[in-house]
């Protein structure tokens, strides 16, 4: 189940006039997690992939919705900033896409609507979604904030799942105002792949002696799952369709075991499960701003990201012990490396790493910085346990208390209610 350009669609259901026009939802510098004033968050329950669990709450404006925009995406010298994260249908001829400029998408359709983005408002309403599901669907997995997977096997009979899934594209319609294709088949990634050619408001059913039949036209760089890395391997053989990967397995072996599900997966065979819950392999937060040469200040900002996912991190009562930094410099210049440090999480440790990993990967001192990602993985859990350093666990236990209770005042009065001195020094 796929929602029909789901963050315009979210925004149609609030705003109808905007039903049939063209419109963008856009997405610019965060400015907010790094200003002085104090903030409301609010940390979401899990929503499937690519999606974060902190959203800052956005505060009622007086300014008409389809002048909001200016607010953040114009500054005061007159530079339109920001680029295109989701788009109607309406705008398909005008040949804007996700990642286009926003000064660029104003200039190639006249006329276009643009509006901020509400991430809270479109997990809510995902979350919504996802309770109503739950009472039509005996097992549904939350793939992203816009995609879920369900299980019908002996609920549906076969012959019946075109008549109930039409049933369901309807009334999530009627119910939430909200367009959704629906696809199915014995494999999760060949409904998954039959939505994408659907969209929008299409239903299909792909049963098994069916499947040769869809896949096989259908070219490689479009099958969930096949990155880059694979495309360009498959093409550097002349391999351009699925029916062409088909009958090469050996290529798909040179991957190990992900290359071997991923050549079931084009089969229709993976037999993968859909899966109501899955254990959270990590979690990341990360920004994008106006190019920085300010070292303190991007000392700052790596300081006020790292607290705030500390903070989530305790918050989900996970214990990380690789971590993630990366940062990306003007003009395209990258710096990233992960890190794997067996202890047990705690807030002080976290921002202490996270300044010296800023110190390690910041190789070229001179360039601007526009760009920050931390993250954290390979979390000890029930079904993962790890020997933690006894040079440190001592240390660590206290200040990992300390955690819990920094975490139980934020619950109460705001994340930003307890800080650090050195983030209320702002550079620049």
């Amino acid at each position: 189940m796929d929602l029909d350009c789901y963050f315009v669609s979210a925004e149609r259901t609030r705003y109808p006039f905007l039903k049939g026009r063209p419109v963008v939802v856009a997405k610019g510098s965060d400015k907010r997690i790094f200003a002085l004033e104090k903030k409301e968050a609010l940390l979401l329950e899990e929503s499937g992939a690519f999606n974060s669990t902190l959203q800052f709450i956005t505060k009622p404006s007086i300014t008409p919705i389809i002048k909001q925009w200016r607010e953040e995406f114009i500054d005061k010298d007159g530079t339109i900033h920001g680029i295109v994260i989701a788009k109607s249908y309406e705008t398909k001829k005008f040949k804007i896409k996700t990642g286009t400029p926003l000064k660029d998408a104003l200039m190639m359709c006249p006329g276009l609507i643009v509006l901020p983005s509400d991430h809270l408002f479109y997990q809510m309403l995902s979350f919504k979604l996802k309770a109503y599901l739950e009472t039509k669907i005996p097992l549904l997995e939350q793939y992203s904030i816009d995609e879920f997977f369900g299980d019908v096997g002996g609920w549906i009979e076969d012959n019946n799942t075109l008549e109930f899934i039409a049933m369901l594209q309807r009334e999530i319609t009627e119910k939430f105002d909200l367009p959704i294709s629906i696809a199915a088949s014995k494999s999760k990634w060949i409904a998954k792949l039959a939505t994408d050619t659907i969209k929008p408001y299409g239903v299909k059913v792909i049963y098994p002696h069916e499947v040769n039949a869809f896949v096989n036209p259908i070219k490689v760089e479009d099958f969930p799952g096949v990155g880059r890395a694979v495309e360009q391997r498959l093409k550097h053989y002349g391999i351009e369709t699925l029916e062409e990967a088909k009958r090469l397995p050996m290529l798909f072996d040179a991957y190990g075991k992900t290359g071997k599900e991923l050549y079931k997966r084009i089969q229709g065979i993976d037999n993968e499960p859909v899966h109501p819950s899955r254990e959270r392999k990590g979690i990341g937060i990360s920004r994008n701003f106006a190019a920085i040469e300010d070292r303190e200040e991007i000392q700052r900002r790596v300081m006020i990201l790292s607290r705030y996912l500390s903070y989530t991190i305790t918050k989900l009562g996970l214990n990380p012990t690789t971590f993630f930094m990366k940062i990306r410099y003007q003009y395209g210049t990258k710096s990233s490396k992960s890190f794997t440090h067996d202890r047990l999480f705690n807030e002080v440790f976290f921002i202490d790493l996270a300044q010296s990993m800023l110190k390690e990967l910041d190789v070229h001192p001179r360039y601007k910085i526009h760009y920050i990602g931390l993250g954290a993985s390979n979390c000890t859990g029930i079904h993962k346990r790890k020997s933690f350093s006894m040079l440190e666990f001592h240390k660590d236990s206290k200040y990992a208390k300390l955690s819990q209770g920094l975490m139980k005042i934020r619950d109460k009065y705001g994340v930003d209610m307890i800080g650090y001195g050195r983030e209320r020094v702002m550079s620049v």
